[in-house]
């Protein structure tokens, strides 16, 4: 990003850094391909609500 954008690497990472942007850590959610995943899940989740 750096080098496309013309300025060094430690500008980008003060950049990022002042935004709060944490390239490394990624937020996902991903599906459950397992098919008892909903009935499982409301088990777990029912607990919590009890």
């Amino acid at each position: 990003m750096a080098e496309a954008e013309g300025v060094s690497q430690s500008a980008v990472s003060r950049i990022w850094r002042a935004f709060g942007v944490k390239p490394h850590i990624v937020e996902i959610w991903r599906l459950s391909t397992d098919p008892q995943f909903v009935t499982k899940a409301r088990g777990v989740v029912s607990i919590y609500l009890a």
